[in-house]
């Protein structure tokens, strides 16, 4: 992070701009809106500028910058397309640590104007640290369209009730889950519509469930954040307590409410049965003290992922939960390295098979793979593939057949090596592929060339 994001008081503060044109308007607007005492000095201010500064607390001075008129002042903003003018009151600025911003030139600057979406009490800023103003005001035109225009009524009524909510639940946790509770339900419409006698019912509902803990089991997906659901990210925010596995991204970590506590409890290939009944247990004791815990599985809970065992677990203890599936490896990886699964020509059924080695070799019903028109991907495959390709081989599968094996699937370090049953390993080998790692078989592999070729904006 190169820039941190605050919110100032500038209400009364002294605010100098340099520049009396059309851009020196627009950052003086913005000051006003704030509360800010405003003084422009240029030797030429435009009319519209002039009639803003007629309020009474603002001045403007018509002469050149000087030194002197950096004393007592909060904030600098250089509106000129004098670059040696910028240059100069930027260095000033700096030397006396006042925060400066020169309007389009982000090395003169100390501070960034990011683009605003005003709902006042509710405000939302966006930057790009200054690479693309144009891409700011276009992330800002997507959420004013999920704003509605009541949201500061529903941030008025909620002032109102802080103070109360802070005598009544001295714990923040508890008045953070009422909270959010309340934002969930119907009250929060009712807010917003300005309904706050009906809306206040519904936050004292959120009162009567404190001490009941909850587990969520969402699925975070192959890898890339933007793969969540909705409904994991809503879940992401809610919890107290995230227990996460080693297939679960940082960027996908990085999506989780920032104060909740993060506990990795992957397994690794070693870990016995034991590891799992210690998973089961955490989970289990933590929602008994009355904490939200988000088991977060990479791909999906459900598929090799060991959702049922916990949920299992949670029954026998009758622990409330919520199961949210995600997008298996097998989906994501193969999308993004452009192959299909099934293709009408190519394959009429695909297979999820675990190819995790027991004992050295990978103990399956092999026969069951030698049909040509399926697709079989094996997951966790890598440290037995050689066995896999064998087997596959010597229950009557083609050499020929072609093979991908995917490594660290939908991220920006995905790879994809493609070979046959005869010649994956050693390709295999040579690229030094690293986990996590997906093995497709089947003729559909052979779409891979010509299907990439427009997954260009993946870049992988």
């Amino acid at each position: 992070m190169d820039y941190l994001p605050l919110f100032f008081d500038f209400r009364a503060r002294s605010c100098l701009i340099v520049g009396g044109g059309e851009i020196a308007y627009r950052k003086a607007e913005l000051l006003h809106q704030a509360g800010a005492r405003i003084t422009v000095v240029a030797p030429d201010i435009s009319s519209e500028l002039v009639t803003l500064l007629e309020t009474g607390r603002h001045i403007k001075i018509e002469r050149v910058f000087g030194e002197n008129d950096l004393q007592e002042v909060s904030l600098v903003v250089c509106a000129t397309d004098d670059r040696e003018l910028n240059e100069e009151v930027s260095r000033l600025a700096q030397t006396q640590s006042i925060p400066v911003n020169v309007v389009d030139n982000i090395e003169l600057s100390t501070v960034i104007f990011p683009a605003i979406v005003d709902r006042s009490p509710v405000i939302i800023a966006v930057s790009t640290g200054g690479k693309s103003p144009v891409l700011a005001r276009k992330i800002r035109e997507m959420l004013e369209t999920l704003m509605p225009a009541g949201i500061a009524r529903l941030a008025v009524f909620l002032g109102e009730q802080r103070q109360r909510l802070k005598q009544r639940f001295p714990n923040p946790d508890n008045r953070r889950r009422v909270t959010e509770t309340f934002l969930t339900s119907p009250g929060e419409e009712l807010a917003i519509q300005g309904n706050f006698d009906a809306a206040l019912e519904y936050l004292e509902k959120g009162t009567d469930n404190l001490a009941s803990g909850e587990v969520y089991l969402v699925g975070a997906g192959p890898g890339d954040p933007d793969l969540l659901t909705l409904k994991a990210l809503q879940l992401m925010q809610k919890a107290d307590v995230v227990l996460y596995d080693n297939l679960v991204s940082e960027e996908v970590l990085s999506r989780v409410r920032r104060d909740a506590r993060l506990e990795n409890v992957g397994k690794t290939e070693k870990s016995t049965v034991e590891a799992q009944q210690s998973i089961n247990q955490s989970m289990i004791q933590l929602a008994k003290t009355g904490a939200r815990v988000l088991r977060l599985k990479g791909g999906d809970p459900f598929i090799f992922g060991r959702g049922g065992e916990e949920i299992e677990a949670l029954i026998a203890e009758q622990i409330p939960f919520q199961v949210v599936p995600g997008i298996t490896a097998a989906t994501g990886c193969a999308a993004y390295a452009g192959i299909p699964l099934t293709h009408r020509d190519y394959s009429q059924s695909v297979r999820f098979v675990t190819g995790h080695p027991k004992e050295g070799h990978v103990d399956l019903e092999w026969r069951e793979f030698t049909h040509k028109n399926q697709t079989i991907v094996f997951y966790m495959g890598l440290g037995g593939l050689q066995d896999i390709c064998e087997q596959l081989v010597a229950h009557g599968r083609e050499e020929s057949t072609p093979v991908a094996v995917i490594s660290k699937g939908t991220t920006p370090d995905q790879r994809t090596v493609i070979g046959d049953l005869n010649t994956i390993c050693h390709q295999v080998k040579g690229e030094q592929i690293a986990r996590p790692t997906l093995i497709i078989v089947g003729e559909v592999v052979a779409l891979h060339d010509s299907m990439s070729k427009g997954l260009a904006s993946h870049n992988y």
